[in-house]
C-alpha cells in the first residue's frame, strides 16, 4: 500500500482553512500540515517586496522542517508574488490561489462582476492581466476590501461582527443599473469564512465564486485519488507567533480538519 503524501497548507493567516477543508474532503487519506503567518499578518500592511522577502525563506524553512511532498500557497495575494519565486527556489510542487476571474466571466449572464478581494490583490497587475485575458466581454468591478479579512478572522474566533461593518466592505461589489452585476469573486481565500452572513445581508442575490473547490482539484490532479481510507498521524496547526490556541479556538479549527485529529503543538 502506497505511503499517503503529506500536504503543506501555508496562509497569511486563517482564511487558508477554507482551502483546507475543500482538500481534505478530496484527500482525506493525506498528512496536513497547516501554517497561518499570524506573526507578519496581514500581508495587505506590507509591500509586495517585504512579503516575497518574507514568504520564501520562510517557506524553504517549512519545507526542510515537515518534508511535503505538496505545498499549498492558499493566499491569493502571497500567490499572485510568489509562486515564480518558490517554483525556481523549490523542487517541491507548488499550487496557488489567483482570483477566478476566467469562471465567474464564464458564467456571469449579465456580464458584470466584481472581484472582492485585499487591496492588495485588486491594485496588483496579476489581477488586471487576469481580466484582460478572461473578462470575456464581462465589466469587472475591482474592490478592495481594508477589513473583510480581519473581520473574518474575529468571526471564526467565535467573536461576534455586525451585519453593518461586513455590509460596508461588500456594498462596491453591487454595481445596480440595467444590468446589474450578478457575479462575485472571492478573491481572498478569508472571505468564505463570512459566507453565509454575506449571502444573508447582500443588497440581492448573487453568484459567489469561491476558488476552493478547483484548487482541490488540482492537488487532487497532482497526486492522484486517495489510495487508502486509513486515517494517517494527526493533522498540525501551527501559528508563525508561535502562539497556540485557546480550546475553544482549537474546536473551531476541527470541523476544517475532517476526520482528523488535530495536534496544535
Amino acid at each position: 500500500m502506497s505511503k499517503p503524501p503529506t500536504i503543506l497548507v501555508f496562509d497569511s493567516g486563517l482564511g487558508g482553512l477554507t482551502v483546507l477543508r475543500e482538500i481534505v474532503m478530496a484527500r482525506p487519506d493525506a498528512a496536513y500540515t497547516y501554517v497561518a503567518d499570524d506573526a507578519f499578518f496581514p500581508y495587505g500592511h506590507h509591500t509586495e517586496d517585504e512579503i516575497v522577502a518574507r514568504v520564501v525563506p520562510l517557506i524553504g524553512t517549512l519545507i526542510a522542517r515537515h518534508q511535503p511532498d505538496l505545498v499549498v500557497i492558499a493566499c491569493n495575494t502571497a500567490s499572485t508574488l510568489v509562486m515564480d519565486h518558490l517554483r525556481k527556489a523549490y523542487s517541491v510542487p507548488f499550487v496557488g490561489t489567483v482570483p477566478a476571474i476566467k469562471p465567474a466571466c464564464a458564467s456571469s449572464r449579465t456580464k458584470r462582476v466584481s472581484v472582492l478581494g485585499t487591496r492588495g490583490t485588486v491594485k496588483r497587475e496579476y489581477t488586471k492581466k487576469l481580466i484582460a485575458d478572461f473578462a470575456q466581454g464581462c465589466e469587472v468591478t475591482l474592490v478592495g476590501a481594508g477589513n473583510l479579512a480581519a473581520l473574518a478572522e474575529t468571526a471564526l474566533r467565535g467573536e461576534a461582527v455586525s451585519d453593518g461593518a461586513v455590509l460596508a466592505e461588500i456594498a462596491p461589489c453591487f454595481v445596480d443599473g440595467d444590468p446589474r452585476t450578478d457575479t462575485v469573486v472571492l478573491a481572498c481565500t478569508h472571505y468564505p469564512l463570512l459566507l453565509e452572513q454575506i449571502r444573508r445581508i447582500a443588497p440581492w442575490p448573487v453568484d459567489w465564486i469561491d476558488p476552493a473547490p478547483a484548487i482541490a482539484r488540482r492537488v487532487e490532479n497532482l497526486l492522484g485519488h486517495s489510495a487508502t481510507e486509513n486515517i494517517p498521524s494527526p493533522a498540525k496547526f501551527l501559528f508563525t507567533s508561535g502562539n497556540s490556541p485557546s480550546p475553544a479556538f482549537a474546536m473551531a479549527l476541527r470541523p476544517f480538519f475532517g476526520a482528523q485529529a488535530l495536534d496544535h503543538a
